[in-house]
């Protein structure tokens, strides 16, 4: 059962077997969700009735391991993905080290050989490569590229773990935040292409990114602009701030392999 609220008058949408009911309700302004008001947000903008009508079984069992500063924000996507999945395949831990002392049953599950750790990089197979036969174990670290790096220093054991990535023309939903690159995906559209991929249930990814959308079309609605990358507004003269040294350096590769090269 979800349950949201409305001011003016203040209402109740109950979802009970898929058949919705609406109850004047007099106590409560914003959304609540399985009695928990998780989302903080007024029902006219509550991504809340596009979530799944049941959780998502799935094979695979996807670890976040989140940066404290992600949890501030306020349009974060790990809720959706953690509210999306049937319970006890969608675990979320916060920090910036983990330790086996703190986190016993995640550093357990570290020791399966189905393991992956989505991590971009040189050495990391393109995920569509992997068989789909098998149950596996995602991590995920959520944060900007900055935080996720310090975490992945931070945790010599994520090194030892089999590096995968994404590799996919897919364009981010996230349109209401920056990304670093084109290609880049906010972390619940991540693993929902991660578990698509590995699963052959490529269904999925809709199902599991339809409230993000929702987000995004009520916050444009209500003032938000769409972003693009920071790689699109680089090259298009639109980016004002400075460039990190590691990105000037990716920049100006780009750019000489663009170049046509002359024929002595």
């Amino acid at each position: 059962m979800s349950q949201c609220t409305e001011e003016g008058p203040l209402a109740s949408l109950y979802i009970i077997d898929q058949a919705l009911y609406i109850i004047i309700d007099d106590f409560y302004t914003n959304c609540f969700f399985f009695g928990f008001n998780f989302t903080k947000r007024p029902v006219s903008v509550c991504w809340c009735p596009f979530l799944p009508h049941e959780p998502v079984q799935v094979r695979t069992t996807v670890y976040i391991l989140q940066h404290p500063f992600e949890e501030s924000r306020c349009l974060r996507t790990v809720p959706i993905l953690q509210n999306s999945l049937a319970p006890g395949k969608c675990f979320v831990y916060k920090g910036k080290r983990f330790s086996a002392v703190r986190y016993p049953e995640f550093i357990s599950a570290l020791e399966s050989p189905d393991t992956i750790l989505l991590y971009p990089g040189a050495d990391a197979v393109d995920i569509s490569e992997l068989p789909t036969d098998k149950s596996y174990n995602i991590v995920l670290l959520d944060g900007t590229w900055a935080q996720a790096k310090g975490i992945y220093s931070q945790n010599p054991f994520l090194k030892s773990l089999k590096k995968v990535q994404i590799n996919s023309s897919q364009r981010s939903k996230y349109v209401i935040r920056t990304q670093p690159r084109d290609s880049s995906l906010s972390t619940l559209e991540t693993a929902a292409v991660a578990i698509a991929t590995l699963e052959y249930r490529p269904e999925i990814l809709e199902v599991l990114v339809h409230p993000l959308v929702a987000l995004c079309d009520f916050q444009i609605r209500h003032g938000a602009t769409e972003h693009q990358s920071r790689e699109f507004r680089v090259e298009n003269g639109l980016w004002t701030k400075p460039l990190p040294r590691s990105v000037q350096k990716r920049l100006l590769e780009k750019f000489a392999e663009q170049q046509p090269k002359s024929h002595m």
